[in-house]
């Protein structure tokens, strides 16, 4: 039988997409062949060697696993015992993230809100550090402004070519992960910003997920419009990069169950909820820097604002019903605007401060009162 160029290759990256575990050639042979007619294992071997260690790699006992499945969190990460908190439908845990996804039913999670670490390296603990104790690194602190301390700002124009490699696997082993655990037609809207998310964005369309847009967040920032450093006279009518006057969240979706409207009875998602009858859901959403007051109540360094949070999370149950995930908690804020909006949602936080300041900021964030939100 004749078969297109890559095609073997192909159903071979599907099998191994949904064993995130690893297979045998016997196995992946089997499931290979269900795909797309009989191949010999002999085939779906030479395959595996050809392209490994590039795509596949070879583990102990004849196994094998997309490389994107190789990255692990750390041996100390991975042993953090978990803990849970829970305020009104708002549950937050303790863990690894990827870990935590593996352990997960699969249909278990209704959509995603989420401001992941963009670049890895800012959330480091070194880096976390230095923050903390206000030198920086690779957080840029703001002078002060007419007495008031502006929020310091990751310096994602500093990541080596190694640290986007990392980035990219790091969110196509995440995507992988956590396609198995959504409903079909699950939103997944993830902030990004100009620099970095053309590599999130390519990472979760080469896990299976289906994009779908992006959501505009219409906000000035800290972000561009400096003269060159050093020679801010000489060309004083220069800036290096535009001043950032929006944030990106990329939107994807797990791929639908048939139809819409069948996604719709069957899971409840698919869509995103209007604003009204007469008003859809729209791309582009007004917001405002986090107001110092909020910053007070939930002291993380990316935090955004409740008036926002709360009308992107109310959009993405299209029905109104189902779990809001945040893979990447850091204060709570998702958790704390689905609680606001009356829905149920589930939060991971690994670094232990910041799982204390969102237990914290939880109750303290859902209860705040916000100008059309």
């Amino acid at each position: 039988m004749r078969r297109r160029p890559g095609e073997v290759r192909d159903a071979i990256v599907s099998v191994l997409a949904a064993n995130p575990r690893g297979a045998r050639v016997s196995e992946i042979t089997h499931q290979v062949t269900a795909l797309i007619g009989h191949v010999p294992a002999s085939s779906v071997r030479s395959y595996l060697q050809l392209n490994t260690p590039e795509v596949f790699a070879r583990m102990d006992r004849a196994q094998y696993v997309l490389k994107e499945f190789l990255y692990q969190p750390k041996p100390a990460e991975r042993q953090t015992p978990e803990r849970s908190y829970v305020h009104g439908n708002a549950k937050l845990v303790r863990a690894d993230c990827l870990s935590w996804l593996e352990k997960q039913p699969a249909n278990s999670l209704h959509a995603v809100v989420t401001d992941p670490p963009y670049g890895l390296v800012e959330y480091t603990e070194t880096e976390q550090r230095k923050l903390r104790a206000g030198r920086g690194g690779i957080w840029r602190i703001p002078p002060s402004f007419d007495g008031s301390q502006r929020s310091p700002l990751p310096r994602f124009t500093v990541l080596k070519r190694t640290d986007l490699d990392a980035l990219e696997q790091f969110f196509t082993a995440w995507a992988r992960r956590l396609l198995g655990v959504l409903v079909p037609g699950a939103n997944v809207i993830v902030a990004s910003n100009p620099l970095l998310s053309y590599l999130v964005s390519g990472a979760l369309s080469k896990a299976g997920l289906e994009r779908r847009g992006e959501i505009v967040r219409l906000v000035m920032t800290m972000r561009g419009g400096d003269r060159p450093k050093h020679a801010h006279v000489e060309f004083s009518d220069v800036s290096v990069m535009p001043r950032s006057m929006w944030e990106p969240w990329i939107v994807y979706r797990k791929p639908l169950d048939g139809r819409v409207q069948d996604n719709l009875r069957k899971w409840g998602t698919g869509g995103f909820r209007r604003i009204s009858a007469e008003r859809p859901f729209g791309d582009v959403i007004e917001s405002s820097p986090t107001r110092a007051s909020e910053r007070a109540l939930a002291p993380h360094p990316s935090l955004k604002p409740q008036a926002f949070l709360r009308q992107l999370v109310r959009g993405v149950l299209p029905l109104g019903k189902g779990i809001v995930f945040d893979p990447f908690a850091g204060s709570g804020s998702t958790l704390a605007a689905a609680e606001a909006v009356g829905y149920e949602s589930i939060g991971i936080e690994n670094d232990p401060e910041y799982f204390g300041l969102a237990v914290d900021a939880i109750p303290k964030l859902a209860k705040l009162p916000t100008n059309g939100a």
